[in-house]
């Protein structure tokens, strides 16, 4: 959850303040949204977080694709592999 007291910047702020702003990062695990004339410009994220992130967006899609038919469990196209070319089990 961002604190709206500490984890919304302007630019010129984080560049002034960048080491201490990253350590804060680190400290909180929450994210920077950083300011350009008042609007959200960017976000900073730790590693970990942006990471996360990644493995969650990479598993919705695989699920999606999954829903919509696009993709099918290894084991349910090997079965099916095995069964077109009549490979025996081991």
């Amino acid at each position: 959850m961002i604190d709206i007291t500490q984890d919304i910047q302007p630019l010129t702020t984080f560049r002034n303040n960048s080491v201490k702003m990253l350590k804060q990062l680190k400290r909180t695990g929450r994210p920077i949204v950083l300011t350009v004339n008042g609007k959200a410009e960017a976000v900073i994220l730790s590693c970990e977080a942006c990471q996360h992130l990644l493995d969650l967006a990479a598993e919705a899609s695989v699920e999606e694709a999954i829903r919509q038919g696009r993709a099918y469990p290894a084991r349910e196209v090997f079965a099916a592999m095995r069964k077109k070319h009549r490979i025996p089990k081991t």
